[in-house]
């Protein structure tokens, strides 16, 4: 297929009469792409396709004519006869040239318009017999208006169109001959390949001018709105130019009468900004090459304003301005032990923390932490605080800066999802800003503060992104001293930060961000703690935030604890300062209105203060029925207590399981029912049972979805007693995975477990012998009020946990 090259197409009317004569009945069928070849003119063609070259060389050695046809589907490489229009122009070949690559540059003129009457062949080139089709002059006076209106619409879109030589409109008024007129005017319009086949397939050449001359009122139209936009873009611009010009001279006015705005050099001063922020060479040349940009531009322009915020942001950034570390061990555990009761561990790590660094100084000589050598720099803290709500994970942080004599500051990421809330949006969007770890970072005002991320857990992602990956570069020690934010676009040294982030649970937290992160876990508290806890934290702190005087109140341990069993359960202190609180403020009604109250706060007080318990401990009675067993859980908001109930009623020996529980804890249930089948021998039940009765095990708070191994034991126990009719001790919990072979597996969150059973007023807890070495983690007073049995196989717990069969239900099964 032949390729038009780019240019007008150059035009001769200048054809023989014995040209026309020559043309054979005959000829090969070029065809062409994206383009229309009309009579009179002349065109330059590149042909590249096997056939087009074969059917050019036989035109070169023998009849010089060929025929020019539009193909329908330009995708095609061949077109076929059924894929070309049936009118094209026959065409001259004037020139052909073959070039290195053996392709013909080949120079065309066409002749006269033809109709394909049959095709011929298909290889190696199409031919077809065709008729020549001249359009008929009809002279007359409505001839003669069509070609007059044409060539007037002619010469106006010319005037219109930029870069035309004023020659093209004269040479439009000296044609005369209206059919070369018409093809003229087609060939150089803006006309689509499907309209210039529609113009040559006309056969009344009156009709040929009047469609030219609808198409060319249109060009017309849409140059002259065209030219008008360009005239007042123009206007605009010169106007803007000639203001900024005037600025410029009046400024130039006024400095020299003495009478210059102090803001006027403004953006002269940025350049002793820079250098007073001490930015890095980076960041230095990233602002200077804005502010080149900002002086070059008008104050009105949109982007005089971003470069300007832009510039200010990396004056304000706290690039080499850092605290002093406190480095006297003593002191940061005063402070430690003043604001937090227990939490050795996350103690004991942070004097660690102060220990080495305060040796690394000393003994490499360094002044201050830049001048640490360069393998020591960089090696920042991740530590993670793991706990239910309330155990102090937050205030802990603040306790930590203050301890270090750094400054503080805390994001939530809770409910985060946009990862731009980290890396910040880049400033091509409009009312981009950075993101929230660097606005944290200026909000501190140093480069090495205490930074506290809350609720990392609770981190979501979405079509937005995902927030945690975009954590892995912030909290990674070995790669934050060049985290870039995209507003920023320049490397800030995070390096020297303290990154502390809290959690509730793990599980949810990404693996890789995990593996970066010292999880420090921080279980619930005993009463024992939260009794101390309140006599010297909560108590003066409500006492005080209530405008009581400490003589006005006063809380004894009896009122307290009163409070912990029978208002709050939880492993934190936050619903504990509620309540008390919620004393505080009724005493100060009764002060305020003159009536005061003993200051002593009693247990009965607390009843009257307080109205009726919001927890009743649901073993507060001897449980004498058989089939319930109490198993130990750990939840997001601490450990629980967790009931497992059983009973047994005529049918076939189906099991059914209800409570919400997931797959792990139903493959659990169906494991301890498959083993107290398999040991009804040693347990005196008789096999008959199992076939004959149905058994129904349920975990109470259906509405909430329960999952996970530790709760086999107690199911086991739970269908052990309902078949045997053997009741569990009340007082007892127990926990451990289970195995078919009666194996006790050992399970995690022991000690949060166990300060769970302890809270409910368990004393006896059976757990897997290898969870031993987790005991260690257990507080003295919870070790001396409870007893805690380690056994290796299901079978050993039978004797310990279950009680022997109460008088009424052996003389049942007696008869």
């Amino acid at each position: 297929m032949a390729i038009p090259k780019k240019g007008s197409p150059m035009v001769s009317n200048a054809i023989h009469p014995t040209e026309i004569q020559s043309i054979p009945h005959e000829v090969g069928i070029l065809p062409l792409r994206d383009t229309v070849a009309y009579p009179y003119m002349v065109l330059p063609l590149a042909v590249a396709q096997p056939s087009a070259i074969k059917l050019i060389e036989d035109a070169v050695d023998g009849n010089p004519f060929i025929g020019l046809i539009a193909a329908k589907e330009t995708s095609s490489d061949g077109p076929m006869p059924w894929q070309m229009y049936e009118v094209g122009t026959v065409a001259r070949i004037h020139r052909a040239v073959k070039g290195p690559n053996k392709h013909y540059h080949v120079i065309v003129q066409g002749i006269e318009r033809f109709r394909v009457k049959v095709w011929r062949r298909t290889d190696p080139y199409l031919t077809a017999e065709i008729k020549l089709s001249p359009e008929p002059i009809e002279e007359g006076v409505e001839l003669d208006a069509l070609k007059r209106r044409l060539q007037i619409l002619a010469q106006e879109v010319v005037t219109l169109m930029p870069n035309v030589p004023e020659e093209a409109g004269t040479f439009l008024e000296n044609i005369d001959d209206p059919r070369f007129l018409a093809y003229l005017v087609a060939a150089n319009s803006r006309i689509k390949p499907p309209t210039s086949q529609k113009i040559l397939e006309i056969d009344n050449l009156n009709d040929k001018l009047r469609a030219l001359i609808s198409l060319l009122t249109r060009e017309k139209e849409v140059l002259s709105l065209d030219h008008k936009i360009r005239t007042e873009t123009h206007e605009e611009m010169g106007k803007a130019q000639r203001d900024y010009y005037l600025r410029q001279q009046m400024k130039a006015i006024q400095k020299e009468l003495g009478e210059g705005d102090d803001g006027a050099d403004e953006l002269d001063d940025y350049e002793e900004k820079f250098k007073k922020a001490a930015l890095p060479r980076e960041a230095f040349d990233e602002a200077m090459r804005e502010l080149r940009r900002l002086k070059g531009m008008h104050p009105s322009s949109a982007e005089h304003s971003v470069i300007k915020t832009y510039l200010n942001w990396l004056i304000a950034l706290p690039w080499h301005t850092r605290s002093d570390d406190c480095l006297d061990i003593v002191h940061a555990r005063t402070i430690l032990d003043e604001d937090h009761y227990d939490l050795d561990t996350v103690k004991d790590r942070l004097i660690e923390y102060l220990a080495v660094k305060k040796l690394v100084r000393e003994r490499n000589g360094e002044k201050d932490a830049q001048d640490a050598p360069e393998e020591i720099q960089g090696t920042g803290t991740l530590l993670c605080f793991v706990g239910p709500p309330g155990v102090g994970k937050t205030s802990l942080g603040q306790s930590i800066a203050r301890a270090l004599g750094r400054k503080f500051t805390r994001m939530s990421l809770g409910g985060m999802r946009d990862e731009a809330e980290i890396r910040g949006h880049r400033r091509t969007y409009i009312g981009a800003m950075p993101g929230r770890i660097i606005q944290a970072i200026k909000r501190a005002g140093t480069c090495n503060p205490v930074f506290m991320l809350d609720e990392i857990d609770k981190v979501g992602s979405d079509w937005r992104g995902d927030p945690s990956s975009a954590l892995l570069e912030v909290l990674d020690p070995a790669q934050n001293h060049a985290f870039r934010d995209h507003y920023l676009d320049v490397d800030f040294d995070l390096s020297e930060v303290m990154f502390i982030t809290t959690a509730n649970q793990l599980e949810t937290v990404l693996p890789p961000l995990r593996d970066r992160m010292e999880v420090i876990p921080l279980d619930g508290y005993t009463e024992y703690e939260k009794i101390h806890i309140a006599t010297n934290h909560l108590v003066p702190r409500q006492i005080k935030l209530n405008g009581l005087q400490p003589e006005e109140i006063a809380f004894d341990g009896k009122a307290l604890s009163l409070i912990i069993g029978e208002y709050t359960r939880e492993a934190g202190v936050r619903n504990l300062e509620r309540q008390i609180g919620s004393i505080c403020r009724k005493t100060a009604v009764a002060i305020a209105i003159g009536k005061p109250e003993p200051a002593a706060v009693t247990p009965e007080r607390v009843r009257q203060f307080l109205k009726k318990p919001l927890f009743e401990s649901e073993i507060s009675e001897t449980i004498e029925v058989p089939g319930i067993a109490t198993g130990l859980s750990v939840t997001t908001y601490g450990g629980e207590i967790l009931f497992i109930e059983a009973t047994r009623m005529a049918g076939k020996g189906e099991l059914t399981i209800t409570g919400h529980l997931g797959d792990v804890m139903m493959e659990s249930a169906r494991i301890a029912h498959s083993y107290v089948r398999a040991k009804a021998a040693d347990l005196g039940i008789e096999v008959k049972r199992f076939k004959d009765t149905d058994i129904h095990l349920h975990v109470p708070a259906g509405a909430i979805p329960k999952d996970g191994p530790s709760a086999g034991l107690a199911m086991v126990l739970a269908m052990a007693s309902i078949y045997t009719g053997r009741p569990v001790h009340h007082d007892m919990g127990m926990t451990g995975e289970v195995t078919l072979r009666g194996r006790l597996l050992p399970v995690g969150g022991i000690k949060t477990k166990v300060l769970a059973a302890h809270r409910a007023g368990l004393r006896t807890v059976l757990l897997p012998r290898r969870n031993e070495p987790d005991l260690d983690d257990l507080p003295p007073p919870v070790r001396q009020e409870m007893t805690i049995r380690l056994v290796d196989r299901v079978a050993d717990t039978f004797d310990l946990a279950l009680l022997p069969v109460p008088a009424k239900v052996s003389g049942t099964n007696k008869s």
